[in-house]
């Protein structure tokens, strides 16, 4: 539908989105490291993906092909790829929108944030398939909830994408994030390709809708309703309770 490219949204509380950073460089490690072999791929994928016969005691895996404790993979699935795109495309979306959600959020919380949505995406896709025995892997359920937590929080922000995969445009976040959203609901609904879970790109927008209301960062603002400075959120954090509420400071909207 469309691809990111880039949003003009400078970091306004950190120097350097270093979890995001982090998390892509992890990413990426692991694509190689499990990539080297037919063999090494479908032992990580399956011991390392998140299966749910296994995990609903339907199923068992071979001995030779348990890597970690069942429950585990609810996260580990989460940092495995099947092919060069499919790590390209999470980790271009992971890049594009990641930073400003980790701005909103703080380094650690943002962490929390990624993996909860991760978990999400895959309780709500072994909840549809339950017996299912092929493995679910790849960032798509995590990289969901940034996308939500995105539109939630900056969804005037002007963004460059590829629209159709060739056709730039530069137009609001919401455009785009609020099609690509309804689109996974409506793929999961109508059933889409059955090699994509649209239950975890579902679980983790879900997820990640409603995480950023609680765990963003005190004085952030959502749908863009002021520009928030680090000086304007420290002040807001040192106001002695008798003070002036900061809602009666200026306001200044986006440029």
């Amino acid at each position: 539908m469309f691809i990111p490219l880039h949003d003009a949204n400078s970091l306004k509380h950190i120097k350097l989105q270093y979890v995001t950073i982090a998390l892509i460089a992890i990413n990426v490690l692991v694509y190689f490291l499990t990539a080297l072999s037919d063999t090494t791929m479908h032992a990580a994928a399956y011991g390392l993906g998140y299966v749910p016969a296994v995990v609903n005691d339907v199923a068992e895996l071979p001995p030779q092909l348990v890597l970690v404790p069942e429950d585990l993979t609810y996260l580990t699935y989460a940092f495995l790829h099947g092919n060069i795109f499919h790590l390209g495309g999470n980790m271009l979306f992971l890049w594009v929108f990641g930073d400003n959600v980790e701005d909103a959020l703080g380094h650690w919380r943002f962490l929390i944030f990624y993996l909860a949505c991760a978990v999400a995406g895959a309780w709500l896709h072994g909840a549809i398939a339950p017996s299912s025995e092929a493995p679910l892997i790849g960032a798509s359920g995590a990289v969901a909830g940034i996308v939500a937590a995105y539109l939630i929080l900056h969804p005037r922000v002007k963004l460059w994408v590829l629209a159709f995969g060739r056709i730039p445009l530069r137009i609001p976040a919401f455009i785009p994030l609020i099609l690509w959203v309804l689109f996974q609901f409506a793929m999961l609904v109508i059933g889409g390709d059955s090699q994509v879970s649209w239950g975890a790109h579902v679980g983790g927008i879900v997820a990640g809708a409603g995480l950023v209301l609680i765990m963003r960062r005190r004085g952030v603002p959502l749908f863009d309703r002021a520009i928030v400075t680090p000086e304007a959120v420290k002040t807001a954090e040192t106001t002695a309770p008798d003070g002036p509420a900061v809602t009666d400071k200026p306001r200044w909207g986006r440029q």
